[in-house]
């Protein structure tokens, strides 16, 4: 929702008006002197996007603060009245700025509420979130994070009662319930330490965090790694914990960990992108890596859902893609899995916009693949699908683009720390028999082609942001390039409306499932290329995706190259 300039000055002054401590009027006033950054605080209020908020950390109803999440508590909190009989909620955060105070201003207004809950007190996983919802037998759970996001942002993440991130239509009906509620009026909170001692609050105990990791381990394939050494960072986030009991119950060779990046801080002062796909967020720990002589140097992000993976190649370190680090693992899990039991009703999961390498390794493996939408909830969403049809250990894997992946189902959401497990199982796997994930990816290139791809990013920021961004997408839906980089759009998906979901290798008894309705569009070339445009969920951008096929690196490479090129000029008409 946004308003015009009359309703903002009306606005910032009921916040004015109702503001009592000296700081939060000293950042209001700031405010007032920048009326640029007085619009974008006031203009509109958050909107709650793929699975919770995500803003920047600051005063106003577009920003993140102790206000606007006691608004989007309520408005849970009167939803889960309305849904569930005595409602019961776990909540976690990462290592951000605010982290402390969302969690308590959260516990405090389902407290008031009605609502019990259960509150980590110390940074923790978003994975192990995800857990613990199913673990406790939750009606749901909040996480407080902005992912990969710079310092100066936060969020709030809802998850469901099957630890998957809240669905479109439960993102729907809790926003209309947030929408409700007026953001002073109408919110109650009972003190925090009031609420413990009522019980209507309590801490998690670290039994829960020992059963995670006890469920991670069980996913492990049983590969030495003792011969295996490595280097990692959980980027000054919530990782380190987690990460270090599980591989260090897998007997590695050699463990080492950037000091500086080592404890939770919100400020990420040695990294202040703390995103593993930014090449100079991985600088520290392949320099750790290369002296200590590492296989491997992996990073979590901070809040442990994502890994970034660097590989020890020939002396040099090279940095894998997150299509390439999930096709690697794609292949590696299905050789296994064929071996052993067989692949037989066996189903992996992707999203749309991940690499189109997936189907030629699924269909190499006669592997089911069935692609969802963007967010690892829809990935969750078919493993409870599959335990409904009595199919409960069919799920071998799930992969996304932005170094999301999971292996098991006790957890429902992207794992980075198990995700640590599997890449290190899988690299110790390769060395054994003197190879790299490197060569091993080489080696799948060899046997299906080249594919090259990359992210292309348009940020639209400012009040007008979002309406810009619709107005593209409309322009797109107009008229659809009928040619890219000299190739022949041959086929446009336009998943607005809800489609087919693409599905590999489908079993002749399985349903047609139809996707939710999202605002993407696909554009698929005569040589089997293909490219993908969405707006982000959480961000004002612009995300488009590009696939290259070649027949070898350099044509991938320079196809890819076109296709940049043709897009970003298509962006700029």
């Amino acid at each position: 929702m946004t308003v015009n300039d009359v309703s903002i000055e009306n606005e910032f002054d009921r916040w004015l008006e109702v503001m009592d401590g000296n700081e939060d009027r000293e950042a209001l006033n700031a405010l007032a002197s920048n009326p640029q950054l007085l619009k974008d605080a006031f203009a509109r209020n958050l909107h709650f996007g793929t699975g919770g908020l995500r803003a920047k950390i600051g005063m106003g109803p577009n920003r993140l603060n102790v206000w606007t999440v006691g608004k989007a508590t309520q408005g849970l909190a009167n939803w889960l009245n309305s849904q569930v009989d005595e409602p019961l909620v776990v909540i976690a955060r990462d290592s951000r700025h605010g982290g402390p105070e969302f969690v308590r201003r959260a516990a405090e207004v389902l407290a008031a509420n009605g609502i019990r809950s259960v509150v980590f007190g110390h940074p923790s996983p978003t994975p192990v979130l995800s857990f613990a919802v199913r673990d406790l037998g939750c009606s749901a759970g909040i996480v407080v994070t902005a992912s990969h996001n710079p310092a100066e942002y936060n969020g709030f993440k809802v998850y469901g009662p099957d630890g998957c991130q809240a669905t479109t239509e439960m993102c729907r009906q809790i926003q209309a319930a947030i929408d409700s509620v007026d953001i002073f009026d109408d919110v109650c909170a009972e003190p925090f330490d009031a609420a413990i001692e009522s019980g209507l609050t309590a801490w998690a105990s670290g039994d829960v965090l020992d059963r995670y990791v006890s469920s991670t381990l069980s996913c492990s394939q049983g590969v030495d790694c003792s011969d295996l050494s490595v280097a990692y960072t959980p980027l000054n986030g919530a990782g380190l914990v987690c990460v270090q009991r599980v591989l260090g119950n897998m007997g590695m060779g050699a463990f080492h960990v950037v000091a500086e990046q080592a404890e939770p801080n919100g400020d990420f002062p040695t990294c202040p992108k703390p995103n593993p796909e930014v090449p100079q967020t991985m600088e520290a720990v392949i320099d750790l890596a290369s002296r200590e002589r590492c296989d491997l140097a992996l990073a979590t992000d901070p809040d442990a859902d994502r890994v970034g993976v660097v590989v020890r190649h020939g002396g040099e370190y090279i940095t894998l893609s997150g299509n390439q680090v999930g096709v690697l693992l794609l292949d590696w899990l299905a050789r296994r899995a064929a071996s052993r039991e067989g692949l037989d009703r066996k189903v992996a999961v992707t999203t749309i916009v991940s690499t189109p390498m997936a189907d030629d390794v699924a269909n190499g493996y006669g592997l089911e693949l069935r692609r969802t939408l963007t967010g690892f909830k829809f990935t969750g969403e078919q493993i409870g699908l599959l335990e409904q049809d009595g199919r409960r250990g069919d799920f071998l894997f799930g992969l996304e683009e932005s170094l999301g992946y999971l292996s098991g189902t006790h957890v429902r959401d992207k794992d980075g720390i198990e995700a640590c497990m599997l890449v290190c199982e899988m690299a110790a796997n390769l060395k054994a028999d003197g190879l790299d994930l490197v060569d091993a990816m080489a080696r799948l290139y060899d046997r299906y082609g080249w594919w090259s791809g990359k992210q292309l990013t348009r940020a639209f920021e400012g009040v007008d942001g979002a309406e810009r961004m619709a107005a593209l997408m409309d322009r797109f839906r107009a008229g659809a390039p009928t040619e890219i980089a000299n190739l022949t759009v041959d086929h446009v998906i336009d998943y607005k409306a809800g489609a087919p979901m693409p599905i590999v290798n489908s079993l002749p008894d399985e349903p047609v499932q139809t996707l939710p309705p999202s605002n993407v569009l696909e554009w698929r070339l005569s040589n089997g290329s293909r490219v993908l445009v969405r707006p982000s969920g959480t961000e004002p951008k612009l995300k488009v995706y590009l696939f290259a096929k070649g027949l070898t690196k350099e044509s991938a490479d320079n196809l890819l190259d076109a296709l940049w090129n043709s897009v970003n000029a298509l962006l700029d008409c």
